[in-house]
């Protein structure tokens, strides 16, 4: 199979079948096909000796607690991960559950506040 005829079969793939490929790929592979995060620069060798501490640049989304507002919960929860009704109600029922991995700290702020107004608890890792 030459690139071409490579080209052409993932030009009639779906959607789903080229997620499918990816994730494939990646296992296959040990990569990721994430964009690549801009590492901060070393400090220069006359700088302080004490190591900084590096903030932290990538944030895991937990759902600790549904509260006493759960509908509202699995609405906000679709939202943020575009899951159907169904997967989105199973997540929540089965809290504490990751609900986002390796999101920037806005948007992960942005879903802690989203799920803290509806009532739920979540944690930041």
């Amino acid at each position: 199979m030459n690139k071409e005829e490579i080209l052409e079969a993932i030009k009639n793939m779906t959607v789903l079948e080229l997620a499918e490929l990816v994730k494939a790929l990646e296992e296959e592979f040990g990569v990721s096909a994430a964009a690549p995060v801009a590492v901060a620069a070393a400090p220069a060798a006359g700088a302080a000796a004490a190591p900084e501490a590096e903030e932290k640049t990538e944030f895991d989304v937990i759902l600790k607690d549904v509260g006493s507002e759960k509908i509202k919960v699995i609405k906000v929860v679709r939202e943020i991960t575009g899951l159907g009704l169904k997967e989105a109600k199973d997540l929540v029922d089965s809290a504490p559950k990751p609900l986002k991995e390796g999101v920037g700290k806005e948007e992960a702020e942005q879903i802690k506040a989203k799920l803290a107004e509806v009532g739920a608890t979540v944690e930041l890792k």
